[in-house]
């Protein structure tokens, strides 16, 4: 018997308290783009380059969730999580990256917070869900200091207008996936290809979080503190000294650059091979590394696969996110899962990798590591509507099952809860609309929404709860 033919199996191993949660993010579900005096962000300006997007379209209404929020809130209570994580969107609080509030903008998620405590479901903001004011941008972006100084502004600003509401507050969402693919790959906003140049990003994303954190506790916030990031368990596609170093190279650019100085409050040792392209983090001020290593209340970890290396140039530009012809560049390669099924974005489906990772941060940070979420976990699918309207996605409720149940299994680390990626279909970064991750299926025509497979089966799970 499996986790997705037995939901109340699966509500069995749930433990008392444990959140059972879904995820969004601003500039993937709520449109309006050009209302309440919302600027432009740097995923406005990508997309509207030619080319960025797979299907060319935009952010400008994704799923219309700034209008059809109420009708969203429901949705979640039916299903019965216990938590939305949502981004407030900066550039729709503060176009220009800096000054007062737009009061129109803000207004949007004080209704917000407002409808989903009326409705049970607790609160989590994300604060940098990727979307950069434009101006910011155009200064130089987190490539430059100034960029976490006025993130903490920002913070500030909502803090004091939503502090004694929300639940948990998340500063920075995968700041891995922001230099990775935003300024060393260029697949996403920004679209930089600066490859190692990009490092200077993690100490400034990472500044701002540490600045953002102290403005939070300044504000009193009512709510718990942490950050999340994207983890990815990687390993040798052999043996051998070379590929062990590449190995431990793409480890420390994936998941150790950013735990370690916010856990521990240093940066990680280098390999004697890849010294001088760390050296924008291994030459940083103490000062900053005690900014960046605040006291936090819980630590976010978002899992979606693991990663092999192999020593030597790749031979095509592909990443999990799209291609970079940049990647030639490397001496070192992404080598494939043949063993694995994949989802509709071709990552390889492997469970039992986060309950690797997990045992990976009790391993590594011990004490340090505070009660643990799994602030996203979900996969795309090929969705088909069917006939009588319904979607059968069998394969999203069988990646469910068998991730909560991996996360459930270790031991040693305290984990709170588990996020779902993502509520309903929406716009995917640089997919566009051509990957869908929801419970719920919209139709990117009429914006209709119709539950899935997926989404009766959790409400079942949740239900079996008593």
């Amino acid at each position: 018997m499996t986790w997705a033919s037995s939901p109340e199996r699966l509500a069995a191993l749930l433990p008392e308290g444990f959140t059972v949660g879904v995820a969004t993010a601003a500039t993937q579900v709520e449109g309006a783009a050009a209302e309440d005096g919302r600027g432009r962000s740097t995923w406005d300006a990508f997309a509207a380059q030619p080319g960025r997007i797979a299907d060319g379209t935009t952010p400008e209404v994704t799923t219309d969730h700034y209008h059809r929020y109420r009708d969203d809130v429901q949705l979640m209570r039916e299903l019965g999580v216990g938590a939305y994580r949502f981004s407030l969107g900066w550039p729709r609080i503060q176009p220009d990256g800096s000054g007062p509030a737009n009061a129109e903008g803000l207004a949007f998620y004080d209704r917000l917070v407002d409808e989903l405590l009326e409705n049970g479901i607790s609160p989590v903001a994300t604060l940098f869900h990727w979307d950069t004011p434009e101006p910011l941008q155009s200064a130089g972006g987190w490539m430059t200091r100034d960029t976490a100084s006025r993130f903490a502004d920002f913070t500030a600003l909502v803090a004091a207008a939503l502090g004694d509401r929300v639940d948990k507050w998340i500063t920075l969402n995968e700041p891995t996936t922001v230099t990775l693919n935003g300024y060393a790959l260029g697949i996403h906003a920004p679209g930089e290809q600066l490859l190692f140049g990009a490092l200077t990003a993690v100490h400034h994303q990472l500044l701002g979080h540490g600045l953002a954190v102290q403005a939070l506790r300044a504000a009193s916030v009512a709510g718990q503190v942490g950050i999340t990031n994207v983890h990815s368990p990687v390993v040798p596609a052999k043996r051998g000294f070379v590929t062990s170093q590449y190995t431990k190279v793409f480890d420390l650019v994936h998941n150790r650059i950013y735990a370690d100085p916010v856990l521990l409050g240093r940066y990680p040792n280098v390999p004697f091979l890849a010294r001088k392209e760390f050296r924008a983090l291994t030459e940083t001020d103490p000062a900053d590394l005690a900014i960046i290593h605040q006291p936090l209340d819980f630590y976010g970890l978002n899992y979606y696969m693991p990663t092999r290396i192999g020593a030597g140039a790749p031979t095509d530009a592909s990443t999990p996110d799209g291609d970079a012809e940049v990647m030639k560049d490397l001496p070192f390669h992404l080598a494939e899962w043949p063993e694995y099924p994949k989802t509709g974005f071709g990552w390889p489906i492997a469970p039992e990798y986060l309950a690797e990772s997990l045992r990976d941060y009790v391993k590594r940070y011990g004490d340090a590591l505070p009660p643990v979420y799994i602030t996203e976990g979900g996969a795309s699918f090929r969705d088909v509507v069917g006939a009588d309207g319904s979607v059968d996605d069998s394969a999203r409720i069988e990646f469910l099952g068998d991730h909560i149940a991996a996360a459930l299994s270790v031991e040693g680390v305290d984990l709170r809860g588990y996020f779902v990626w993502t509520l309903m279909d929406n716009w995917e970064w640089a997919a566009g609309f051509t990957e869908r991750f929801g419970l719920v299926h919209v139709d990117f025509d009429t914006l209709e929404r119709m539950p899935k497979a997926s989404y009766h089966w959790l409400r079942q799970v949740l239900a079996a709860r008593g």
